[in-house]
């Protein structure tokens, strides 16, 4: 199935790297949600394969109801990354920065 990052834009292309090969591959399918609930939820009822971090849908790999296809095409996430001024920081920037730093275990 494939996924809408929005109501307005277009369909997401996915992406996969091995071996230094890069591809992005156009997805058609029977649903097209712009919720990742909702595409979760559908691959979970067997609609189709969704595209997804593997951190949002680990629960579901260890129970078994879904099963990881092209794991060796996907790609590490390195995580978010934080770009912020070296002056004159908040007390509640300081707050978050300390946060995503050391975040809680999932």
């Amino acid at each position: 199935m494939g996924w809408r990052q929005n109501s307005a834009g277009k369909p997401y292309r996915w992406e996969f790297a091995k071996d230094g090969q890069k591809i992005n591959v156009a997805v058609n399918g029977p649903l097209m949600p712009d919720d990742f609930e909702l595409m979760q939820q559908a691959a979970l009822d067997g609609v189709g394969l969704a595209y997804s971090e593997v951190t949002q849908c680990s629960q579901y790999f260890e129970s078994g109801q879904l099963i990881r296809v092209l794991a060796d095409w996907c790609t590490p996430y390195p995580g978010f990354f934080l770009y912020y001024p070296s002056r004159r920081t908040s007390a509640a920037l300081r707050a978050l920065i300390e946060m995503l730093r050391y975040p809680l275990p999932v």
